[in-house]
């Protein structure tokens, strides 16, 4: 299939032999607890796909680390899913490097991760009911030369390989209120643990558990501060952090409807009208996708980017949604029934309705958004 040959191919130029490398993995080992596809990953230099190469990193830029995440997706949706969480993390860190710095931020954790391919983990909070997108379940209490964290996130991918966690965390008020921060805490800190939490089969190699820390002690340096705006939108660190989130974690559902339909496309199922459909709906999901990272490409990060790229996630999950069903299909029940293999695809492409931001917490500020105002999602 030529859109995912061609982002095999940018994969291959980024991480050269790891496509291989899973290739010669079970696909049903790939995607159990334990899988060694995290481990394929960083020994082939995944860690720092997404990091410029001023920092020593591979440099591909939004456009480049879309194509090789759809690709991985296509070859193991736990590794596209798990990593998706690194790469966010880290190029929201690295595009915000110089203002950082100034800020006084523990730069030797930041460069760990080129020179020692660390990986890291994000404890951003989900949204829950009446709180935001990034309302912490995490809180700071000031201590001395610095402040203790104590609170959980569940799941939280990558809990297994992380060598670093980034997470959200409240900063509590004299008046009751909370500022918000973010935090990089080292994996062997003390007052980390980790705990089962993913039951599904699927997406089980994604090291989706439970991270607690009970009053982990950080310094200041570990910590930047975050602020809302004026009109309650995110601040810069926040906003190209979700953007990042939305691009990859819908590359990695696009990457896993692929290789669903480059089976029906290499077995001939069905007419040419209904493959041409169903390519057509997979290659609408990829298109929008690559919007959203030529967008980044081009620095138009800022609040309106972000309400673009909602718009785009959710427009692609619902073509990711129609192109699975149409794939699995057309494959028929011989095939169904013969492997495993489609029913996990299958399984793990309904992933994507469950990341957040949900569409109902965003129809009212993508909504106020349209008629004028800023996109508030805190």
């Amino acid at each position: 299939m030529r859109a995912l040959n061609a982002a095999r191919r940018v994969c291959e130029a980024h991480l050269p032999g790891l496509l291989e490398s899973l290739a010669a993995v079970p696909p049903a080992e790939l995607e159990r607890p334990g899988s060694p596809a995290v481990e394929l990953f960083r020994r082939h230099g995944g860690p720092g796909l997404v990091i410029p190469k001023t920092y020593g990193g591979s440099g591909a830029d939004p456009v480049e680390a879309t194509a090789v995440t759809r690709a991985l997706a296509a070859a193991s949706p736990s590794l596209a899913v798990a990593t998706t969480m690194h790469h966010f993390s880290v190029a929201t860190l690295f595009s915000l490097a110089d203002s950082l710095q100034s800020a006084g931020v523990e730069w030797a954790l930041l460069e760990g991760i080129v020179e020692q391919r660390l990986l890291v983990a994000s404890g951003f909070a989900e949204g829950r009911p009446g709180r935001g997108i990034l309302s912490p379940t995490v809180e700071a209490r000031p201590a001395e030369k610095g402040f203790l964290i104590t609170g959980a996130k569940k799941p939280c991918s990558l809990s297994r390989s992380m060598d670093l966690l980034t997470a959200s965390v409240a900063l509590p008020n004299p008046d009751g209120t909370h500022d918000m921060a973010v935090v990089l805490v080292p994996k062997d800190a003390e007052g980390l643990t980790v705990h089962p939490f993913w039951s599904s089969s699927a997406l089980a190699g994604a090291e989706s558990d439970e991270v607690r820390l009970t009053a982990v002690h950080v310094d200041e340096q570990q910590l930047m501060r975050t602020e809302l705006g004026d009109q309650g939108e995110l601040d810069e660190l926040q906003t190209v952090g979700l953007i990042w989130f939305e691009l990859l974690i819908t590359a990695s559902y696009v990457g896993i409807a692929s290789a669903l339909v480059e089976r029906v496309l290499a077995a001939d199922r069905g007419s040419d009208s209904e493959r041409a459909a169903l390519l057509t709906r997979l290659e609408t999901a990829h298109l929008l996708t690559e919007g959203t990272a030529r967008m980044i490409r081009d620095g138009a990060v800022g609040n309106d980017g972000l309400a673009r790229a909602l718009v785009a996630r959710y427009g692609a999950q619902d073509a990711v949604r129609d192109a699975v069903g149409q794939a699995v299909e057309l494959l028929g029940g011989m095939a169904f029934i013969g492997s495993d293999d489609i029913a996990r695809l299958a399984a793990a492409s309904h992933g994507l309705s469950f990341h957040p931001p949900s569409r109902t917490s965003c129809a009212r500020p993508l909504l106020d958004h349209a008629a004028g105002h800023p996109l508030r999602l805190a």
